[in-house]
């Protein structure tokens, strides 16, 4: 896996990966570095038409508003929106507040007395604690619901659609999923999720790990929701968006005064999705899954290390999905934090923690390498040469 001329333009297209040739990013997962055309698009916004968007009517103003609207069918069209004249896009500081709003604004009309919602104990807790918090404000207005914890594979740790659809009846109303898990790299197989639940069941889906990744297509999903965060996507942090197809349940409209959009974020988010489409999503995946599978197949032939999710998924020869730019692991004696610094003092920067996990996942720390389209084959073979000196 040599480097190719269109993987090498593209690595060139990021300012502080070619300033720092010594250094070594791999925490995308956490926040993607940003192209020049992106920066270059916020520079101009704010030198050419910055205003407050849907507030004025003078001319850099009616700008700014028409960059806002104009970005959310550009949202759509990404993720492609099989009904954009029915669909409604809302922007949000990122995946969090974005399922938050989901959670606050909207799930209360959807749910009676009685419901039933689906949520995974063991993904990311920006997808659990929303909807327990959800539960708590229904019940006190009156409204008992019950979150069941969604079912794993124990073999690959994806979810159990089998053991959902045993479990699910005519009270499940609502049903939260993971894309890529943050720790795994798991695509989760969400498409069977639907299959599982039925025609009428919402679904709401964390795209965090997926959006700017690989390819999102909400019509090939068939799920009602989809919240991503900018920074993850290659756009400035505090930008984010949710998507809703507005087909099940009431009309999505978040509440309260929305205030003043954060438009920079917004112009930087649109700049980064155009690249995105440009270099290709699927290219990126393929490259990137790539780079995953030559550290996971790397990792397991060093005893001293132990990559954290289905273990069937390491080998170049495997039969089964590989991890998608994410693979988390920990060492047999040297804590993560330590290996953190010990990588870092040979120039790789990784996240080591506990990765923010639900209730169900991991609490111990790990490391986290997740990759992204600047990241080369010899970025990870000088990883895991460091990696084989510490057994």
């Amino acid at each position: 896996m040599d480097l190719v001329p269109w993987q090498r333009a593209l690595r060139a297209e990021f300012p502080i990966i070619t300033a720092h040739p010594e250094l070594v990013y791999l925490d995308s997962a956490a926040t993607a570095q940003k192209p020049r055309a992106v920066l270059d698009a916020v520079q101009t916004y704010l030198t050419t038409a910055n205003a407050n968007a849907g507030r004025g009517t003078y001319p850099w103003a009616n700008a700014s508003t028409e960059l806002v609207e104009g970005a959310r069918a550009r949202i759509g069209a990404f993720l492609s929106d099989p009904a954009p004249e029915r669909s409604a896009v809302h922007f949000t500081s990122g995946t969090t507040e974005g399922l938050r709003t989901v959670a606050r604004d909207w799930l209360p009309g959807l749910l009676d007395d009685g419901d039933e919602i689906v949520v995974p104990f063991a993904d990311h807790q920006a997808n659990l604690v929303p909807w327990l918090e959800a539960r708590e404000l229904l019940a006190a207005r009156g409204k008992r619901i019950t979150v069941r914890e969604m079912p794993y594979q124990a073999s690959s740790g994806d979810y159990d659609p089998a053991a959902l659809a045993a479990s699910a009846g005519p009270r499940t109303r609502f049903v939260a999923l993971t894309h890529v898990h943050h720790v795994y790299g798991a695509d989760m197989n969400v498409r069977r999720v639907r299959e599982a639940v039925g025609p009428d069941a919402v679904i709401c889906l964390d795209a965090a790990q997926s959006v700017g990744h690989l390819p999102v297509s909400v019509a090939a999903l068939d799920v009602d929701f989809v919240a991503f965060s900018g920074h993850k996507a290659l756009a400035l942090p505090g930008s984010g968006a949710v998507w809703a197809r507005q087909r099940r349940g009431p009309r999505f409209v978040p509440g309260g005064w929305s205030g003043t959009p954060n438009t920079t974020g917004i112009v930087s988010l649109t700049a980064a999705l155009d690249w995105l489409r440009a270099a290709g999503e699927e290219r990126i995946e393929r490259w990137t899954t790539a780079l995953a599978l030559r550290l996971t197949d790397g990792l397991r032939q060093l005893a001293a290390y132990r990559v954290l999710g289905c273990q069937r998924s390491l080998a170049l020869d495997s039969d089964i999905q590989h991890r998608c730019g994410i693979v988390t692991f920990r060492h047999r004696s040297i804590g993560a934090s330590d290996l953190g610094f010990i990588l870092f003092s040979h120039g790789f920067m990784v996240r080591t923690d506990d990765h923010c996990q639900g209730d169900g996942g991991e609490k111990s720390s790990s490391v986290r390498v997740s990759v992204h389209v600047y990241n080369t084959p010899e970025e990870i073979d000088r990883l895991l040469d460091v990696l084989a000196t510490l057994e």
